[in-house]
């Protein structure tokens, strides 16, 4: 099942479980929000393609509120000593779409979450995630080294971004 919603001036195929970096939304993170502009929306066997509109939503919840990479924009005019730098960083927010039509998962996703959950309560000797992990790569580097030691992982501080982020989600695996 998918759907496909506009906001921000865009259009995007969405499913259960996507997340996507949508235009800033004035919501924190961890609220819910919900898509009424739902252009069209395929349940399996048909497709309902709205006049403008289907008159069906699209819930999720926001994962997180952000800035883009940095944008350079840079004039320049040969002969006139004219040199124009500006920079621009885009804000966003990650939506975690929860659910097409309803709040809930559906049936499958639902089943399918429910399986693997029967499967890991024997496995109660492990620690359980408690928490979840920030989006690492949303964040600066010394943002990165300071989750790092946090979480006593052992990484060089000269390292780049990359390979930094690299070494935690390895870690945490």
């Amino acid at each position: 099942m998918y759907a496909v919603i506009e906001t921000g001036g865009k259009q995007y195929r969405v499913q259960e479980g996507d997340i996507i970096t949508i235009e800033k939304l004035n919501v924190e993170a961890g609220e819910k929000v919900e898509f009424e502009k739902v252009l069209a929306l395929n349940d399996d066997n048909a497709l309902k393609v709205g006049a403008p509109y289907v008159g069906e939503k699209v819930f999720g919840e926001v994962v997180e509120n952000g800035k883009a990479k940095k944008v350079i924009i840079f004039k320049y005019k040969s002969k006139k000593d004219y040199r124009k730098k500006q920079g621009h960083r885009q804000p966003y927010t990650m939506v975690e779409i929860t659910g097409i039509g309803s709040d809930k998962p559906s049936k499958r996703k639902a089943a399918a979450a429910a399986a693997p959950e029967a499967k890991e309560a024997p496995k109660a000797k492990e620690a359980p995630k408690a928490e979840k992990t920030p989006s690492l790569k949303s964040m600066k580097k010394d943002e990165l080294i300071a989750f790092a030691k946090e979480k006593n992982i052992a990484i060089d501080e000269k390292a780049t971004k990359p390979v930094i982020i690299e070494a935690i989600e390895a870690a945490l695996k």
